[in-house]
């Protein structure tokens, strides 16, 4: 499996070249678990907006490496990125890949107006099991404040096909039941709908309507808890878009296939957290 998604994401990655942007990879975040991160940045960008992007693969594989052209899209549009690592289980459960989420997102904060862009602009996004770390992160104040941040000081939440609502984790199941614990109990710490009480940041939530892997009930549930709260969210769904295309409709050779791309650009532009007027996006 690792090498034939290996050779997809290179695939994705040699065909989706864009000019004009300032790449800077493998700065450490965390030198004792050894975790970096890579940064693509619009050249001379200054007080731009800020996403942290953690990628998905049910938290047992994945590599930052690969996600390139989600970094290269944004970047392209005047949106600083960051793509950090962070362990994956058996080697960390819940608490391991959630501590070096919050760490990734408190680096960005402390060094993001050295990458141009804006401390106070910093939306977290992520896909499918990376979804479900950055809904956490937003929900659950647990883990940024233990970084000396809040929910409430993210820009917005991007959630593409993440895992939301996922109690009671079937039997059958096992990594699931490793990651998150044998019973509901325990499941819940991990769970993003659990959480919301009417104090997250704004919501952004991407769903394809074929989605074989991650139910569009994960994201219809988050969507109608923060509305009872009357919260900044909104719900895209996609008719007969599966999975995995949700994402790599973000890369250059597959955009027409949804307007992911599109809708998170307006959603960032339209949320400017510190900035006084939205930023304004080149087209390119």
């Amino acid at each position: 499996m690792g090498g034939c998604e290996a050779t997809l994401f290179a695939g994705l990655n040699a065909t989706d070249q864009h000019r004009a942007i300032a790449t800077r990879q493998d700065i450490v975040f965390d030198a004792e678990h050894r975790l970096a991160l890579d940064v693509y940045a619009p050249e001379h960008a200054a007080h731009a907006p800020v996403v942290v992007f953690f990628y998905g693969g049910t938290w047992v594989r994945g590599e930052r490496a690969w996600y390139r052209f989600v970094g290269t899209a944004l970047a392209a549009r005047g949106v600083v990125t960051v793509v950090p690592d962070y362990r994956k289980y058996p080697g960390v459960t819940l608490d391991g890949f959630m501590q070096d989420a919050a760490r990734a997102v408190a680096w960005t904060h402390a060094h993001a107006t050295e990458l141009g862009g804006a401390p106070d602009d910093i939306f977290v996004m992520g896909h499918s099991a990376g979804g479900q770390i950055a809904a956490l992160l937003a929900t659950d104040p647990e883990w940024l404040g233990a970084q000396g941040l809040a929910p409430a000081q993210l820009a917005g939440l991007i959630g593409l096909a993440g895992c939301y609502d996922f109690v009671p984790v079937p039997q059958d199941d096992p990594i699931m039941l490793g990651v998150f614990g044998a019973t509901p109990a325990q499941q819940r710490r991990g769970q993003p709908v659990s959480y919301v009480r009417g104090a997250e940041p704004p919501m952004l939530l991407l769903q394809g309507t074929d989605d074989g892997e991650v139910e569009p009930s994960n994201a219809i549930s988050l969507y109608r808890a923060t509305q009872a709260l009357h919260e900044d969210s909104t719900l895209r769904t996609y008719p007969g878009l599966g999975h995995e295309a949700l994402l790599f409709a973000l890369s250059r050779p597959m955009h027409d296939a949804a307007p992911t791309l599109h809708d998170v650009l307006s959603f960032i532009q339209s949320h400017p957290h510190a900035l006084s007027q939205a930023p304004t996006f080149p087209r390119r």
